[in-house]
């Protein structure tokens, strides 16, 4: 008989994290624990959302399914895809069965899916809205070489200024969606002087049409989509208009859905990055598992967290690598989940 099970946590942040459609010191997110041995994790957008209590609504539903199932395997993750609960559900169920079939065949997860094995992969680090003297300091005073600054707002035109007097790393931009066409063709066109081309989401979904016109022609800029990138039908739907595609589980469903937009993107030459939300290494790891398939990472959402709840995937800086016990998924470290765990 399956045994599946929810736990709620609360995860504070090592320090507010800000966007320019939402901000949190504290996310909730959602586990699921197959057998008392595998687990998945669910973590909505910090303003997208979906609300915890839908998230936990469908994880009830999507688990009262898996109860019924008589032998877990490959098929049930495409069973999972089926189901009729918010994707941000889907990816806790399939990480968490995906994590079972690798424990209980003793083969890694990736392998399962006939993917490469995750090496040589370089986060980068998540520079959130402040006032552009801390955002100052914290861009100059950070270790990490790659690094993801949000913008979005008013002050975006007081950080060109700062970003030109950084040469010791790497940066890419993610406005979430906060630029009008006209900011976004002025950013894009001083930030490209700047030698800073990886730009994601640049003006909401609505104006994704005009994204190849705000380049005016500079071909050496990636424009990446994140928002309203959902599953392959989404893809197919905006891809003339970009240049790259952020993935990630929890908005496409898992890694099942995430493995066809990326090898789709792949066919039609797009850059590929793999994106998180603010969520454990938990989370992260169906990332891991398919990051053989991506140009670019984004999953720095465990260093964002004052403390990881498990173990497994290992960061070393920007470095992300795997240990051997990944075998069978990360494995929790209870006596600190236990301080997070929410009523």
């Amino acid at each position: 008989m399956i045994q599946i099970d929810s736990v709620k946590i609360a995860l504070p942040l090592k320090k507010k994290f800000t966007t320019a459609k939402g901000e949190a010191t504290v996310k909730t997110n959602l586990l699921t624990i197959l057998n008392n041995r595998y687990i998945g994790e669910a973590s909505g957008s910090v303003h997208y959302g979906p609300a915890v209590e839908e998230i936990e609504t469908d994880l009830k539903s999507g688990m009262d399914q898996l109860r019924s199932v008589d032998k877990i395997d490959l098929s049930t993750l495409s069973d999972i895809g089926q189901l009729e609960i918010l994707p941000t559900s889907k990816s806790a169920l399939v990480g968490a069965v995906l994590n079972s079939i690798s424990g209980e065949t003793r083969r890694y997860p990736w392998e399962i899916l006939s993917l490469g094995s995750p090496v040589g992969i370089k986060s980068s680090y998540t520079i959130s809205i402040e006032n552009p003297d801390k955002m100052e300091k914290a861009i100059t005073e950070c270790e990490y070489p790659i690094i993801k600054v949000k913008m979005g707002n008013e002050q975006d035109i007081l950080l060109l200024d700062i970003l030109q007097r950084v040469k010791d790393k790497s940066i890419r931009i993610d406005a979430n969606g906060g630029w009008s066409c006209a900011k976004a063709e002025e950013m894009i066109h001083r930030l490209s002087q700047n030698n800073i081309t990886v730009i994601e989401q640049p003006t909401d979904i609505d104006y994704i049409s005009e994204w190849p016109n705000l380049k005016k022609g500079r071909d050496n800029v990636e424009l990446i989509i994140d928002e309203g990138l959902n599953s392959v039908e989404d893809y197919d739907k905006y891809a003339r208009y970009v240049d790259g595609v952020n993935i990630k589980m929890e908005k496409c469903g898992g890694i099942v859905e995430a493995m066809k937009i990326a090898a789709q993107a792949h066919a039609d030459g797009k850059k590929i990055m793999l994106g998180c939300m603010v969520e454990s290494s938990v989370g992260i790891a169906q990332s891991v598992y398919m990051s053989s398939m991506a140009d670019y990472f984004d999953l720095d959402g465990p260093l964002l967290l004052e403390n990881d709840i498990a173990r497994g995937i290992l960061y070393d800086r920007e470095s992300i690598a795997v240990d051997r016990e990944i075998i069978g998924g990360p494995k929790l470290n209870r006596e600190i989940l236990q301080k997070y765990i929410q009523d």
